[in-house]
């Protein structure tokens, strides 16, 4: 089960649906479908603090990811973690990648994701790896949506 939760700001105009889909397609090409993930919307405020909290960073940063890895005795599923991510710095980067709000939101959920899966990117060919896996399941999944409408 995907949750995405909403902290401190107003999420009407985003595409929840969007969101749901980038987290699923990835979790399928991971062959990881019995697992759940929790995605919190949040602003630059608190996603600072939490950076400065577990990652020594005082600064907002676009998203972050939580690993728990625990068997959830109720569903049986593994629950693989929590995805953060800032309204506040998507909205600002997106317009660098031509992408929407809500793109750039799907992006990022894809991109914890995989960071929960066990992805990296701190070493050249680490990141050339999931760089390559994030890029071909944002293209699967917008063309998805875009098929839609």
């Amino acid at each position: 089960m995907i949750t995405i939760q909403k902290s401190r700001h107003n999420l009407a105009e985003i595409d929840l649906s969007l969101i749901k889909a980038a987290v699923k397609n990835t979790l399928a090409y991971l062959d990881q479908l019995e697992v759940d993930i929790t995605i919190q919307l949040t602003d630059d405020r608190e996603i600072a603090e939490i950076n400065q909290s577990y990652r020594g960073e005082a600064k907002a940063t676009d998203v972050l990811s939580f690993n728990q890895d625990f068997t959830d005795p109720d569903t049986g599923h593994l629950y693989l973690g929590d995805i953060l991510i800032s309204i506040e710095t998507a909205a600002e980067q997106a317009p660098d990648y031509d992408l929407s709000l809500d793109e750039e939101i799907a992006f990022l959920a894809i991109h914890g994701t995989l960071h929960l899966s066990g992805f990296d990117h701190y070493e050249p060919d680490e990141k050339e790896e999931m760089w390559k896996i994030q890029d071909k399941i944002f293209l699967m999944t917008i063309k998805q949506f875009q098929e839609k409408f």
